[in-house]
């Protein structure tokens, strides 16, 4: 009785844009989280869930619900709060609302949480920049890499709001790709309602663990938030934090571009590195930058973590190995890749999750010289063929088009007599195009 009433009330304010917003960010919060536990509670009462938000909105009594608390391993040990589905929800309106203004003011060398961007973009913009700056390979050049301790949980939230706050107002007088002033477009009261909420909210104080208490004595000192001071740390993973991730850097990359001069310059969440044809000018630019991070941000250069040397010793970041004319796939990556197709064996997954789980790693490889490597590990693990087959050079994986996407493919068992097992039949006939 209750679901038929809420869903009357949605029908009277069916013409309000923030309901109409808030589907819009359900269904994006859905697409990684497809056939979830939490996302199918959510969808059985779609309506119903959303008026619950949209009320909780308007009134300004949303406040977020129970994370999930628990401990991951890889690829280090660190502590994850993994937001409710309906907080999820409204991260992701959060997002939609305010991340067009804030694109406009990142550096184009800002890699992280960014459309058309990521990873492999990161490497690719450091390949260039060793290789500008070194004429292409034929003059001396030297690159540092640089990596903040326990950024994540050493954001001051106080700060972060302040420049949520002061960009947001800055912009409201400017106009966007319609040509519509921003403060006309958005609903700047709402925007800053929601910023303060999800900013301040610590979910150490409201939170379900997953895992044992003693899980915790694994993660080092400072990597947990609950190590931290009341207005210090955001929670790893949610999609607002890696946006308040790059708008809490967003300052300092300018001030290392306008005001260091810096032309070679590139940032992935808390990893940056420099590339120039001084080596003591890199040597400045460290202190500088250390003196910087701490006095305005509170942040520290991790001491252990310090990068310098010439350009054809080879540098490693975001999961490449960048040298001169090539870059290799991190050892770690391949590593992981291997033990995560073993795992899948012993696991009852979707023929979706399965296919999606082999093509997000062959994807990443993909960028690299890595043909030999991905043909290693699929040839050991010659089980998948039972369900799909490799194509483009061992690049993309796909089902068999008798395998339904949400088939459960149970226990991997008694494989051995399938007659798809021989990756020298699967590559040879059934890979190439």
């Amino acid at each position: 009785m209750a679901g038929k009433v809420e869903c009357e009330k949605l029908d009277e304010v069916g013409c309000d844009p923030l309901l109409m917003d808030l589907f819009t960010a359900y269904y994006d919060a859905r697409k990684n989280k497809r056939n979830t536990q939490n996302q199918l509670r959510f969808e059985i009462n779609l309506e119903q869930n959303i008026f619950t938000l949209y009320r909780a909105i308007k009134d300004r009594t949303y406040k977020p619900q129970d994370s999930i608390a628990f401990v991951v391993y890889k690829p280090v040990t660190r502590e994850v709060f993994a937001a409710a589905f309906a907080d999820r929800v409204i991260h992701h309106l959060f997002y939609n609302y305010v991340n067009p203004i804030f694109e406009r003011t990142f550096i184009y060398d800002s890699y992280s949480c960014r459309k058309g961007k990521g990873t492999s973009f990161g490497i690719k913009r450091l390949e260039y920049s060793i290789r500008s700056c070194s004429a292409n390979y034929t003059r001396d050049c030297y690159v540092m890499k640089l990596d903040i301790r326990g950024f994540f949980m050493n954001i001051n939230r106080n700060i972060l709001f302040q420049k949520v706050k002061d960009t947001l107002l800055r912009y409201s007088s400017r106009r966007g790709a319609d040509g519509t002033l921003w403060k006309e477009k958005l609903d700047y009261d709402l925007i800053l309602y929601l910023a303060r909420v999800i900013i301040f909210d610590d979910p150490t104080t409201h939170y379900i663990m997953k895992g044992k208490v003693s899980d915790w004595d694994k993660i080092p000192h400072g990597k947990s938030l609950f190590d931290m001071p009341e207005e210090c740390g955001l929670p790893i993973g949610n999609l607002t934090s890696q946006l308040f991730s790059n708008i809490y850097l967003n300052d300092f990359d300018h001030f290392v571009k306008r005001q260091l001069k810096a032309r070679y310059y590139g940032r992935y969440v808390d990893d940056f590195y420099l590339v120039d044809q001084c080596k003591e000018v890199l040597t400045n630019y460290r202190k500088v930058i250390t003196t910087y991070l701490k006095d305005k941000l509170g942040l520290e250069v991790h001491p252990l973590k310090i990068y310098l040397q010439k350009y054809d010793k080879g540098v490693l970041f975001v999961g490449g190995f960048v040298k001169p004319y090539r870059t290799y796939v991190n050892n770690r990556v391949k590593s992981n890749f291997s033990q995560r197709i073993y795992a899948l064996k012993k696991e009852n997954i979707t023929a979706g999750k399965l296919e999606m789980t082999v093509n997000s790693y062959l994807g990443s490889m993909r960028a690299f010289r890595s043909f030999n490597i991905r043909r290693k590990i699929m040839k050991h693990n010659t089980w998948l063929f039972r369900y799909g087959a490799v194509q483009n050079c061992c690049s993309v994986f796909h089902l068999d088009e008798n395998i339904g996407y949400n088939q459960v493919l149970g226990e991997f068992e008694n494989l051995s007599a399938s007659p798809l097992n021989s990756l020298e039949s699967d590559l040879n006939i059934r890979s190439y195009p």
